[in-house]
């Protein structure tokens, strides 16, 4: 069930009535419900292996809490490996399995395993790590095993970031569950605002930037230098705006009933570094590769060609974790190099008192040079092949002062995409969240961001880009 759809607005308004008529200890009933209507909306027969891994996971959480501490270890690893195993067959088998039939036919033979046939169940990345994280916590000592199956199927599956996240820890959330929440029409104010505007970002500007994208990806090497570099630029705000409106409607949709879920960005493309855009850009993946994978691994805490080691195989798994294929890869090995790299500079420029944050151009310049990276590495993201990436990159050194954009979107469209992103810029720089206290001001910018939506929207039915991970 799409965010952007009219069966989801229908649903949407039904639970949360439904929500706040219902005696508080039933609550969980209806949300476990409606999270298994929204997740079968898609393809209903994957539930089944949603299932399967909450049902591993709940009696995982409960042995290592009681088991004897030398066989804790094992538990953690039939856990983990249950929800790697199942991710590594859906997203990644494929993927090894090209691999290997590539090797083999440089010997003039074939691979000997058969490809699957099978379709990827449908934000399965994410409610893979957010279970992983109970799991990896209760191991820890950190937070209770829970004994309450359906509670605990409900940290899963809850409908508002299932799909596409933020991806949760339970000492984020799954405590709130057991809370009988009390009607707070400053949460609904905020959370329906909230709503509004991720749909916003979402249909007016996402789907609008994605007329020009798509049309240019799908053939690059029939456009100028010009007309890519523009597609090139849209797709660093297209992503932005469909991934971040995603998370805002999921995050309001919960707040509307009383639970709070971590913010997932924050402004990235103001950050004036790779570091500071990653600490921006995905928060609740980027904080789950800190604390699960980057701390483990020692961090900064050794020496340094081993913290640039970490840092390399961070980024290079997070780009594998997007997707399966190399592209992601190399889009994972970017980031890691560019934070790297930005590591050096800095260092060297320190020791030569170089370092003058304080000075607007030094921050403008900084803004400017990190969007233009990360831009650059969006490119292998939204190719789909290699071969994509190579012709776009050609054409954009081919670009000259003549060129002419050619795309299907006229120049009208294409300066109104322009004054939309402006404008999406100087509202998080200055508005980051809409003030709702005032009721007669909810009411003005709630409705006006919804005729907004109704006039200026472009209502295809897009699915939002990352629920494909």
């Amino acid at each position: 069930m799409l965010f952007n759809s009219l069966q989801f607005i229908l649903f949407f308004i039904i639970v949360t009535i439904s929500y706040w008529y219902l005696p508080g200890k039933y609550r969980w009933g209806l949300l476990l419900g409606a999270s298994c209507y929204f997740y079968m909306a898609f393809v209903p027969v994957y539930i089944l292996i949603l299932g399967f891994t909450i049902v591993i996971d709940y009696f995982a959480g409960i042995y290592l809490e009681k088991i004897d501490p030398r066989y804790k270890k094992l538990f953690l690893i039939i856990s983990l490996v249950s929800n790697i195993g199942i991710l590594a067959v859906f997203k990644y088998y494929n993927f090894i399995n090209y691999n290997i039939d590539f090797i083999f036919k440089q010997f003039d033979s074939e691979t000997p395993f058969a490809f699957l046939k099978i379709l990827l169940p449908i934000g399965l990345s994410f409610h893979t790590f957010q279970a992983m994280s109970y799991t990896i916590e209760v191991y820890r000592g950190t937070y209770k095993a829970e004994k309450h199956f359906g509670i605990y199927a409900l940290y899963v599956m809850f409908y508002p970031q299932l799909v596409a996240g933020p991806i949760e820890r339970p000492q984020n959330v799954l405590w709130q569950f057991h809370l009988h929440n009390t009607y707070d029409f400053e949460n609904m104010k905020s959370g329906l605002m909230q709503m509004a505007f991720g749909m916003f970002k979402k249909v007016v500007i996402a789907d609008r930037l994605a007329i020009l994208v798509d049309d240019v990806y799908s053939a690059p090497g029939q456009k100028n230098g010009l007309t890519v570099i523009v597609a090139v630029v849209f797709y660093s705000f297209q992503i932005y705006c469909d991934f971040s409106g995603y998370s805002d409607i999921g995050i309001g949709a919960a707040r509307t009933m009383g639970y709070k879920l971590m913010d997932n960005f924050n402004s990235p493309y103001l950050s004036k570094s790779i570091s500071e855009f990653w600490s921006r850009w995905h928060i609740s993946l980027s904080t789950w590769f800190r604390d699960y994978l980057y701390i483990p691994l020692g961090g900064n805490r050794v020496t340094t060609l081993r913290w640039y080691f970490n840092l390399m195989i961070v980024f290079l798994i997070s780009g594998l974790w997007h997707g399966a294929s190399w592209a992601f890869i190399i889009w994972g090995g970017l980031h890691g190099i560019y934070n790297i790299v930005g590591i050096i500079k800095n260092r060297w420029l320190k020791k030569r008192g170089y370092f003058q944050q304080n000075l607007v151009l030094y921050k403008v310049t900084n803004i400017l040079f990190t969007f233009i990276l990360v831009t650059i590495a969006w490119i292998f993201f939204r190719s789909p092949n290699m071969s994509t990436v190579q012709t776009v990159f050609k054409q954009v050194f081919n670009f000259t002062f003549k060129d002419r954009i050619d795309s299907v979107m006229n120049n009208t469209e294409i300066i109104f995409s322009l004054l939309l992103i402006f404008f999406l810029l100087l509202k998080e720089k200055y508005i980051a969240v809409v003030e709702t206290t005032k009721t007669n001001r909810f009411y003005f910018w709630f409705i006006t961001t919804i005729v907004c939506c109704y006039l200026f929207g472009v209502f295809s039915n897009n699915q939002f880009i990352y629920f494909q991970f």
